[in-house]
């Protein structure tokens, strides 16, 4: 049985729970054949000192994102993903509302994958570029 989109997400968000995810509430919102997007409120939590979104929170949803989607489209029941690099350059301050980081992959081989991550704000201004490297090893025994 094929599960449905809604139960994709809501699968993804359940697993989730008690992890890094959780506490800055990174929510996964919508996939597709090639991308996979996810959202982060902006409030104090998620803060640098002068009350503007603190980049490693923005570095933390973009490798959240990238790697979520390498589990997502490559044979996770076989393999383990873990991030092995990730760069990002922040572009744009947000005080409130939501940022949404949106995955893709750029190359998508059997050990590495490079992923780009374009993180938004509500109103679609670009907030954030990053590029993850996943690395998908054998799961043993």
């Amino acid at each position: 049985m094929q599960l449905s989109k809604k139960d994709v997400l809501a699968e993804a968000n359940k697993v989730s729970k008690n992890t890094l995810m959780e506490t800055l509430q990174i929510e996964i919102i919508d996939y597709g054949e090639d991308f996979l997007v996810a959202r982060m409120p902006v409030n104090s939590r998620v803060y640098q000192p002068d009350g503007v979104l603190h980049g490693g929170a923005t570095a933390a949803l973009a490798e959240s994102v990238g790697s979520f989607a390498s589990v997502i489209f490559l044979n996770s029941e076989k393999l383990f993903i873990r991030g092995i690099e990730i760069t990002s350059n922040h572009l744009k301050s947000v005080k409130d509302g939501y940022v949404y980081a949106r995955a893709t992959f750029i190359h998508k081989g059997r050990t590495t994958q490079l992923l780009d991550i374009r993180v938004t704000d509500d109103n679609d201004n670009l907030i954030s570029v990053s590029r993850l490297t996943t690395i998908s090893l054998p799961k043993k025994g």
